[in-house]
């Protein structure tokens, strides 16, 4: 006997309102039958009660209206007829322009099941059909069209129709975009990718973006699966179809992963230019979250922690493996860049270069270890404040220079690379949930020795990691370089409309020391009386004024307002503070690690 199905009717109910009508229909509901909106979406540990953009749930069965008891903030009970029909009717407010959770106006909607798709208890398995409504057509301008990952069973030529899942996780893990948008297909390694792309200008060259996102997926394909993969006879992907969803807005950057299709968003000036001689510096990191999204179609959303091997949608689902997941896919996004030939040596050891000094300038660094970032990332990483960079680090970028350590280890000692370990992890565990145990057993398999001391300092402790000793040993050399005005001074600040505003004061640094706050507005300096200079009083409106008016002077008074007072606080600029500047000393030994599969 068939499973009973769910079935869900989205519509565009009013695009200025910014809202969403959705139908739900259960076909064999419970007695007592309960349903619950996410709180949380995978592959962004914060809980963000989407809930509370949900209103009017009605239900009803046939033409009897039936109670709906709120239970608590996400769940909902309706008692009715059991194996009759059950109808539920709601609306959702979708005002986040983000890759996390739905947006609708006039000119683009988006969403992710987690935002808008009810989940029926006891039936996450069953077949999920969803019903996607195209809006009316528009007197002037282009029709909408639509685009998700999901399988089709009845679409019209613009994506509008019917779709359906195999259970409820893959109907969350399915956004869907929807709009006037710009759409580009290609094969990758005989797989279809579709990119479609909202908010582009007309520079836009989107024959530039398909041919170096071609180049992305096959690099990483060949990565996980060798050369001979999609080839006849040869191994398969993991995934049959992949949609790449872009969101081109003024100030925007990000992404979230899901198992055949991601959500992306970057400013419209990033993207790439029809006839420019030299593409935006933007445009390198743009390649790099395509490249960061798409490993994690193996790393995370296939090959993932223990913890998410169901993941429950109610409550935050911890794991103190994060800097793995994601710390290892930020090493790989940058260096298949370099592999695939989109960056050359120098603009990798750049990119490199900016992941070191952002670890070292966290004094978080030496407060928390990357395990426990990991394991916080519910309450310290997705939740930052002025304390952040001294009481946590990030478990991506830590946990990049965690497998740099590792994968530079491993080539001095000659038994292996991190290829082979995430090659090894991927066959053993046929692509399933792994634990640490399953980590370290393929390291020590690929290594030829246990590596559990490395673990110890480099994961679970706040001990430094060894980079510079190892990159020293592949050709590349570290130099100390001047620290910009804000890192000698310990602080990080926000320059706008002729102000300069203090969002954080580094622990141990010179600003710490003078008595600066998070949320001070440092208006200007006062120098002393010397050499028959009379004293002076300075306005300044970025840090760089600083060197015009300091010159040589290492002591003076910083005027601040703080909570409408001001404040005069003695500094001490100190005697030397530096960032690492990496470079390539043997292009040789550089260009065996580099371009190494």
């Amino acid at each position: 006997m068939a499973a009973p199905a769910v079935h869900y009717r989205v519509e565009c109910a009013d695009r200025r309102a910014h809202l969403f009508g959705v139908s739900l229909v259960v076909d064999e509901p419970a007695a007592l039958q309960r349903v619950a909106l996410p709180v949380w979406i995978p592959g962004s540990y914060l809980v963000r009660e989407f809930s509370k953009n949900l209103q009017n749930l009605r239900a009803t069965q046939g033409r009897r209206k039936l109670a709906v008891r709120q239970l608590d903030k996400c769940t909902w009970e309706i008692e009715c007829s059991p194996g009759k029909p059950l109808a539920l009717r709601y609306e959702v407010c979708a005002y986040d322009n983000s890759v996390r959770t739905a947006w609708l106006d006039e000119d683009r909607g988006f969403f992710n099941g987690t935002s808008l798709c009810l989940q029926v208890e006891d039936l996450a398995d069953s077949p999920h059909h969803i019903e996607i409504v195209a809006p009316a057509a528009p007197k002037e301008g282009p029709r909408w069209s639509c685009a998700t990952a999901l399988k089709a069973t009845h679409i019209d030529r613009h994506g509008f129709g019917k779709y359906v899942a195999s259970g409820y996780d893959e109907l969350a893990d399915s956004p869907v975009e929807m709009g006037a948008f710009w759409s580009g297909e290609f094969e990758a390694c005989g797989v279809p990718h579709r990119f479609v792309v909202a908010g582009a200008p007309a520079s836009f060259d989107g024959d530039r973006l398909l041919a170096d996102t071609r180049t992305v997926c096959e690099a990483q394909m060949r990565f996980w699966h060798g050369d001979k993969v999609g080839k006849r006879h040869g191994p398969k992907p993991p995934h049959d179809r992949y949609v790449f969803m872009l969101n081109a807005v003024d100030d925007g950057y990000g992404g979230l992963e899901h198992r055949h299709s991601t959500a992306l968003i970057c400013t419209r000036r990033d993207l790439p230019q029809q006839g420019a001689r030299k593409q935006p510096d933007g445009y390198t990191t743009l390649l790099g979250l395509i490249s960061h999204e798409y490993f994690h179609t193996w790393n995370v959303k296939r090959l993932r922690p223990a913890e998410f091997a169901r993941h429950d949608y109610s409550r935050e689902n911890y794991t103190r493996l994060l800097w793995l997941f994601e710390g290892f896919t930020s090493y790989y996004d940058d260096l298949l860049l370099r592999r695939a030939g989109l960056v050359d040596d120098a603009t990798y050891l750049k990119l490199l270069n900016k992941t070191v000094n952002q670890v070292l300038q966290t004094p978080g660094r030496l407060v928390q270890s990357v395990a426990e970032a990991s394991f916080d990332a519910w309450v310290k990483y997705y939740r930052q404040d002025e304390q952040t960079p001294n009481t946590t680090v990030s478990y991506y970028t830590k946990g990049a220079l965690v497998a740099l350590c590792i994968d530079l280890t491993l080539r001095a000692e000659g038994k292996g690379t991190l290829d082979e370990v995430m090659r090894l992890l991927w066959n053993r565990s046929e692509g399933g949930p792994i634990d640490e145990a399953d980590f370290t057993a393929a390291l020590e398999k690929a290594g030829g020795r246990s590596f559990s001391k490395e673990i110890a300092r480099w994961v679970h402790s706040t001990d430094e990691l060894p980079v510079a000793d190892l990159l020293r040993a592949h050709g590349v050399a570290t130099l100390d370089d001047p620290a910009q005005r804000a890192q000698e001074l310990g602080l990080r600040v926000a320059e706008s409309n002729g102000a300069v505003q203090i969002k954080a004061v580094l622990r141990g640094g010179a600003a710490e020391q003078a008595g600066f706050s998070a949320n001070d507005e440092w208006i200007g300096i006062e120098l002393p009386a010397a050499r028959g200079r009379p004293a002076q009083g300075w306005r300044i409106t970025r840090l760089d004024d600083l060197a015009l008016y300091l010159g040589p002077l290492k002591n003076f008074t910083a005027l601040v307002a703080r909570d409408r007072r001001l404040l005069r606080l003695p500094v001490v600029m100190p005697a030397s503070v530096t960032t690492w500047r990496l470079f390539a000393q043997d292009a040789a030994k550089l260009a065996r690690w580099l371009s190494r599969i």
